[in-house]
């Protein structure tokens, strides 16, 4: 599949070639309607933005690098990966990995011809980054605003010019997260330039009130926020004529009978045919926060979000798609056969990471992983290369070989959350399953390129291998997966070694696999 119909070469956005049965999870139905969710990925605290008839979509990243994932979709439905907006993190501190810190809940907005990402880290301030398209270069990480606890910051330039920036604030950090602060900000983005005021505050209607969102439509400034917290809270718009208020506030999304906890922080968007639509989170663990997309209804002045049952505005399933039109079906980017030059956009790190982990044309097909070193806490290693869980059920393999020179190393496949595995494999041919740094279970492989499996089924993960011979183990042992601190499982490939000891593994792909997925495949290849 490629993308059709942009401005912009379908190799910059990443286009898959995949077949529609090799999808895990494919929201476009193929009739001119689609189901929730649009994406089945933690793509936390989403914020997206129109560029004409082009949709960028950014996300949380936490600590992991590249960080800033950028979306791309003509129709909201069919998204790819582009680009990321940061490499690294802008401190020496994540050269380690710091669970639960880093890119929190960011902000896209296009102003003067540039597209301007804001985004906090609750330890360290609110940073600014832009570029001239979002598939280009942005520019280095600016701290606008140095302080902790300042998150979910969103920029809006009014039409006289002044700019302005509302954010919240972490209880973690700050001690409150009930109030929502507008302050004015220099034209240029660099720095906030007046004290503003608390905007809004409700503790007792609209509780643990956050991720704001700035917009303008006839003459009134909205603020989009979400309350109550992340698992079951509703989202809240607020409108005034004044930008530093007083703000009247409406409920105008919540779960209502439906099945989708929390509906939770998003983008309001319009179509260029002018319909409106209102993308947003759901926390679904192990799987993190996946995103759903509404329609939405302006019914006096409120943007009235999903369908109305019994007065309350719930979550759709299932709707007719936003934008007309035969579009190329589409999904973030999963498997890699390692056969170019760099590594695929689905691909992080646990911390802030070198060019030099790893390389793709030492062997060309492989990904040659340097050997990371070994901590007694397998989820600490900065050196682990991830991506997200992308359905509820898959699998995944990977092919590895070693040198004849790879004394003391050992390599594999990993889940990772509060509760982590790894399928191990040292040059000698032993298999073994590590479960929370221990050894539970073991196997003797002949020496040789061996392949690794992983199958995940509602969050229960089974491994097994193949020898060189061809013969299937299947172990017995299993892992039910679990999120991590604000992000959800993860699963991927790592390469240890002993204190002092260097060396590299190669990986020959890591592909997912749709027949180990329970449904949803509309036809095969």
């Amino acid at each position: 599949m490629t993308l059709m119909n942009s401005n912009v070469p379908a190799e910059q956005f990443g286009s898959s070639t995949q077949c529609l049965a090799a999808y895990p999870w494919t929201p476009d139905q193929g009739d001119g309607t689609y189901r929730n969710p649009v994406l089945f990925a933690d793509y936390s605290d989403p914020d997206a933005i129109r560029d004409g008839q082009d949709y960028y979509l950014i996300a949380s990243s936490f600590n992991c690098t590249p960080g800033l994932p950028i979306l791309h979709s003509r129709d909201l439905i069919n998204w790819t990966i582009i680009n990321h907006a940061v490499k690294n993190l802008p401190d020496e501190s994540y050269r380690k990995m710091r669970s639960g810190c880093g890119v929190w809940a960011p902000a896209i907005r296009k102003h003067n011809g540039k597209f301007w990402i804001f985004f906090p880290m609750p330890d360290e301030g609110i940073y600014m980054v832009n570029a001239d398209h979002p598939a280009g270069e942005w520019s280095q990480p600016h701290l606008v605003q140095a302080g902790k606890g300042l998150i979910d910051p969103c920029p809006h330039w009014d039409e006289d010019g002044q700019a302005y920036l509302v954010f919240a604030y972490a209880k973690s950090r700050a001690g409150i997260n009930n109030k929502l602060h507008v302050r004015p900000m220099s034209p240029d983005g660099k720095q906030l330039i007046g004290e503003g005021q608390i905007v809004f505050e409700d503790p007792q209607h609209q509780p643990v009130i956050e991720g704001p969102k700035f917009y303008k439509k006839d003459g009134f400034y909205y603020i989009l926020a979400p309350a109550g917290g992340v698992g079951t809270g509703w989202q809240t718009a607020l409108r005034s004529k004044n930008i530093y208020g007083p703000y009247e506030a409406k409920i105008v999304l919540q779960q209502g009978v439906s099945a989708i906890n929390g509906p939770h922080q998003g983008a309001l968007l319009d179509t260029v045919d002018g319909t409106w639509w209102f993308l947003h989170f759901q926390e679904l663990m192990p799987y993190g926060r996946i995103v759903h997309l509404q329609p939405v209804e302006w019914r006096d002045g409120w943007p009235m979000m999903g369908a109305e049952r019994n007065g309350v505005c719930e979550p759709v399933l299932t709707h007719a798609s936003p934008v007309a039109g035969n579009f190329p079906i589409a999904i973030p980017q999963d498997s890699d056969e390692f056969d170019r030059p760099t590594l695929g956009l689905q691909w992080q790190w646990n911390a802030n990471h070198e060019d030099r982990w790893y390389s793709l044309t030492d062997r060309p097909g492989f990904l040659r992983f340097h050997a990371q070193p070994q901590l007694a806490n397998l989820a600490e290693v900065p050196g682990l290369l991830m991506q997200k869980f992308p359905a509820s059920s898959f699998a995944v393999e990977t092919h590895v070989e070693f040198p004849a020179n790879a004394a003391g190393l050992c390599a594999g496949l990993a889940i990772m959350g509060y509760d982590h595995a790894a399928l191990m494999v040292s040059p000698g041919g032993k298999i073994a399953l590590l479960i929370n740094n221990k050894e539970v279970d073991s196997a003797q492989a002949a020496t040789g390129p061996v392949t690794l499996r992983v199958q995940v089924r509602e969050g229960e993960c089974t491994f097994s291998y193949i020898a060189a011979s061809g013969s299937i183990h299947i172990l017995a042992t299993t892992l039910k997966a679990r999120e991590s601190q604000w992000i959800g499982a993860r699963v991927g490939l790592c390469c240890l070694g002993g204190m002092g000891v260097k060396g590299y593994a190669d990986f020959a792909h890591f592909r997912f696999s749709p027949a180990r997925w329970a449904g949803g495949c509309r036809e095969a290849c």
